[in-house]
């Protein structure tokens, strides 16, 4: 009762398959999907609304009406194209700092409501 290797069963399971390869592009063809789904759903879109968000913050000007993420709003009374911050007033004879990248909307030139 002497086996050798080659009828062992494990040698026998692999001599079967000749299209081994077409197995395996089936196994990776979900994951293909699934990125290219990714891609055009989530990715893209959000790489174009960074982009339209740093055109927006390069086109901050004076006297342009802002929002910043924490919900301020005030009237751009200084800003340098250069500069990470401008100065913003909020009320009257109030001026802030207010770093560029925080700002979330430019509304058009003139659009603050008195409270």
């Amino acid at each position: 009762m002497q086996e050798t290797l080659v009828d062992h069963p494990a040698f026998a399971q692999g001599a079967g398959t000749a299209a081994g390869g077409a197995e395996i592009a089936f196994q990776v063809i979900p994951f293909v999907l699934i990125f290219v789904i990714m891609y055009f759903l989530i990715l893209r879109p959000q790489q174009k609304r960074v982009k339209d968000h740093q055109t927006l913050l390069k086109s901050v000007r004076r006297d342009d009406t802002i929002v910043t993420n924490g919900g301020l709003v005030g009237r751009v009374t200084k800003a340098a194209d250069d500069a990470a911050e401008i100065e913003v007033e909020i009320a009257p004879n109030v001026r802030v700092r207010v770093v560029r990248t925080m700002i979330s909307e430019v509304r058009a030139k003139g659009s603050v409501k008195a409270a």
